[in-house]
């Protein structure tokens, strides 16, 4: 939070931790009434329980990201604080409900080092704590003033967010390479859509709630959108490149599971890729698989598009009047957010 009268940002976990701070009593209360079944398996999603009910020792929710950009989005738009939190929490739910269904599309067993909600309590029960905070978070914001219009916003990057989940889903059917293979504009598309979208909503959200001007929300949802990109980007370099006492994956790890990120698709289209192709296929020398990316300038290429991202958010940003503090605090979390350790 920055000091009255000064532009100058925090750290971006002390604005993290300011705003999960704002919306976790909002939060507890709009999941408190849920069936209780229902509210203890978001309580657990949420890192604020155990299985049956206990309290966690200690939260293992994640950073907060989505709800630090609602509220930071709507100080920025100058728009009230309640519209800020109404926001974030709407955004946290649903963040939320596409993790629950995510985890169990993909197989995943574990979620923030604890076994996944579908793991934890069977997948017919994950799905339905998931649909549950969906309609949570319809309701959260249909009983705001300006309720309509955010729920079309929230709708329209729901929409994307699917189309985004759908694209990735089929990729990882196609080939290596060829005339089916997987484009790098392609890829960009995806992204935007699968990460990029709820970002740019969690933006926006606040500035819609508090009757912000029409291209305020439309200039936090495109800066969002642009971030979801850089910030999806800089993922596969750390999947791939990262070490992993930082990011908790193993090295190589992307390669290992063999995911068609930006940096492979790159250098798949490079006079490497007969030999890359079959290095992933076999999945049996992923460090090879990473040099012969890096030679192929896989890794820089990333680099440098995530970079582009980078300022096309700033273009965003510059492109509507902010309040300053709040501005320069959102720009911190952002820089946060895709910078790291790279």
């Amino acid at each position: 939070m920055t000091a009255p009268g000064s532009t100058a940002p925090v750290l971006a976990p002390q604005v993290l931790g300011r705003c999960r701070a704002l919306v976790r009593p909002a939060l507890a209360e709009a999941v408190g009434r849920l069936h209780p079944w229902v509210g203890e398996m978001a309580a657990y999603a949420f890192g604020w329980c155990e299985v049956g009910g206990t309290p966690a020792p200690a939260a293992s929710g994640g950073k907060g990201v989505r709800q630090a950009l609602a509220v930071l989005g709507a100080e920025a738009a100058g728009a009230p604080e309640r519209a800020g939190v109404a926001a974030a929490v709407a955004v946290e739910l649903v963040h939320t409900f596409s993790l629950l269904h995510d985890d169990i599309m993909d197989g995943d067993a574990a979620r923030r080092r604890r076994p996944a909600v579908w793991k934890a309590y069977g997948t017919g029960p994950a799905v339905l704590a998931g649909d549950a905070l969906f309609a949570l978070a319809v309701e959260t914001l249909a009983a705001r003033p300006g309720g309509p219009a955010a729920v079309r916003a929230l709708s329209a990057a729901l929409g994307d967010l699917v189309r985004g989940q759908a694209d990735d889903l089929l990729f990882a059917a196609r080939p290596w390479t060829g005339p089916e293979q997987v484009r790098p504009d392609e890829y960009r598309a995806m992204a935007e859509r699968k990460t990029g979208a709820l970002l740019g909503c969690a933006a926006a959200l606040g500035s819609v709630l508090g009757g912000a001007a029409a291209g305020t929300s439309a200039a936090l949802d495109r800066a969002g959108r642009h971030l979801g990109v850089a910030f999806q980007i800089v993922d596969d370099v750390l999947g791939v490149w990262g070490d992993p006492a930082v990011t908790g994956k193993p090295v190589h790890g992307d390669l290992r599971e063999r995911k068609k990120t930006f940096p492979v698709l790159v250098a798949l289209r490079t006079p490497v890729a007969p030999r890359l192709a079959a290095l992933l296929e076999s999945g049996t020398d992923p460090a090879a698989a990473a040099a012969l990316i890096e030679e192929a300038g896989g890794r820089s290429a990333a680099l440098a598009e995530a970079r582009r991202h980078l300022t096309a958010v700033e273009a965003a940003l510059t492109a509507v009047p902010l309040e300053a503090g709040a501005a320069a605090d959102l720009r911190s979390l952002l820089d946060f957010l895709v910078r790291r350790d790279l």
